[in-house]
């Protein structure tokens, strides 16, 4: 007799900011079978399944996804954009879903600025050395090269980062910062309130090691 293979749920996640990256370059925790990606970007070459701005996703539809991941994107935005993109977050994600967000920590990257190192490496990356000028207002090398979407117009610290996702309407909140060489900071918010040890669940599947 044929033994039949329960079916595992999926869940899906909305990659916004994809540029070219694919969910082996989310998290490890959506990284999984179980997760269904959809790309998001505003440029159309990336080939995304959806081409929008995240301050304005109307072409999705409320409450349609189980979580969200967000790397690198919402230091691009103006300071009065920030909290309209991170309503657009909240407003996709279904009651019980979550937001993974991650940004440059301006805390860490001035500690380099205060020792006098502005335009130093700070580290490496595929792009070539990156310097705390990079950093804070974006890659130069890309900018010089017509790409002025690289630029950066805002900036967070950890605290200011959960208080700007308290103020967004985000439940439950927990963030890390990455000194050097990563010098980034990591969030997960919850749509609803989160218990302690499902908020640790869900921070030790997405959060990097």
């Amino acid at each position: 007799m044929k033994q039949n293979t329960a079916l595992k749920t999926t869940r899906s996640f909305l990659h916004i900011g994809c540029g070219a990256k694919h969910k082996d370059r989310t998290t490890a925790g959506f990284n999984v079978p179980e997760w269904n990606e959809v790309r998001l970007d505003i440029d159309k070459s990336v080939s995304p399944d959806i081409v929008a701005s995240m301050t304005d996703m109307s072409v999705v539809k409320t409450a349609s996804y189980d979580g969200l991941f967000s790397s690198h994107n919402i230091e691009h935005l103006y300071v009065y954009e920030v909290p309209l993109a991170l309503a657009e977050f909240k407003r996709v994600l279904k009651p019980g879903g979550f937001a993974v967000i991650t940004c440059p920590d301006l805390q860490s990257v001035c500690a380099l600025v205060a020792q006098g190192k502005l335009v130093e490496p700070a580290y490496n990356s595929p792009a070539g050395p990156i310097s705390p000028l990079d950093i804070l207002y974006g890659h130069r090398a890309s900018i010089s090269q017509g790409r002025h979407y690289m630029a950066h117009r805002c900036g967070f610290t950890k605290d200011v980062l959960m208080a700007t996702l308290h103020a967004a309407g985000f439940a439950s909140i927990a963030a890390k910062s990455r000194p050097h060489p990563h010098y980034d900071l990591w969030a997960l918010a919850t749509v609803s309130k989160t218990d302690e040890p499902d908020m640790k669940m869900l921070v030790n599947e997405h959060f990097p090691k």
